[in-house]
């Protein structure tokens, strides 16, 4: 399913975690059964992405979107992020990310869905929500707004953090395949999610990623 969420092209768009988390609770293992991944998240807490452009740090307040801030609180615990590209990145709009590299991850967690969130807070710099396809439709797909797009706030967009720190990383993140498919010339969610990562190698070397996304005390 392809999230895309853009009004001018239309709605079809430390180091070790925190509490008992270590690194047995990381990898491909711990997300093979999204089920499982259903632990209640810290009224706030932050989490650190260290990329290929430097670290940034989101902080989330649960109160905001409490079903959008446990998912992330556990997809960010075991790993999920880890390898992940910013796939879509439209300067002065956003910086889009969450397919996994792993085609068989993806397959698992577009299901997934959780129920939508009220809007209790603005899509504005820095504010990150997760993309959607349409109502509760929410999976792991995240995107960090650029600028004031509070037209987001009446499409249901609900953001649960903000970035902190290394806002400056975020703005770094390479730009240059604009659009994805089959509206711009970046990449296809589509072939994203069947073929990975090797299909962002190959054809989209440029682009940024998470080396890994932990849960900081």
């Amino acid at each position: 399913m392809s999230h895309r969420f853009a009004p001018a092209i239309g709605l079809a768009a430390v180091l070790l975690a925190a509490g008992p988390a270590s690194a047995q609770d990381r990898g491909k293992e711990a997300l093979m059964n999204p089920a499982d991944a259903n632990e209640t998240a810290p009224d706030t807490f932050r989490a650190q992405f260290d990329t290929t452009k430097g670290t940034f740090t989101i902080e989330v307040t649960r109160d905001w979107a409490p079903l959008g801030a446990d998912r992330f609180y556990n997809l960010v615990r075991r790993g999920y992020y880890d390898e992940v590209r910013f796939f879509r990145v439209l300067s002065g709009f956003m910086a889009q990310f969450g397919i996994s590299g792993d085609p068989e991850l993806n397959t698992l967690w577009r299901e997934a869905r959780i129920q939508d969130d009220p809007v209790r807070e603005s899509n504005r710099r820095g504010y990150v929500s997760y993309a959607m396809a349409g109502p509760n439709t929410r999976t792991t797909q995240l995107f960090i707004n650029y600028g004031n797009n509070s037209g987001l706030d009446s499409q249901g967009f609900s953001p649960f953090g903000r970035v902190v720190e290394g806002m400056d990383v975020v703005d770094d993140l390479y730009s240059g395949y604009g659009e994805g498919a089959p509206n711009g010339n970046g990449p296809s969610q589509g072939l994203l999610q069947t073929q990975g990562n090797p299909y962002l190698i190959e054809n989209f070397p440029d682009l940024d990623y998470i080396n890994q996304a932990t849960i900081v005390e």
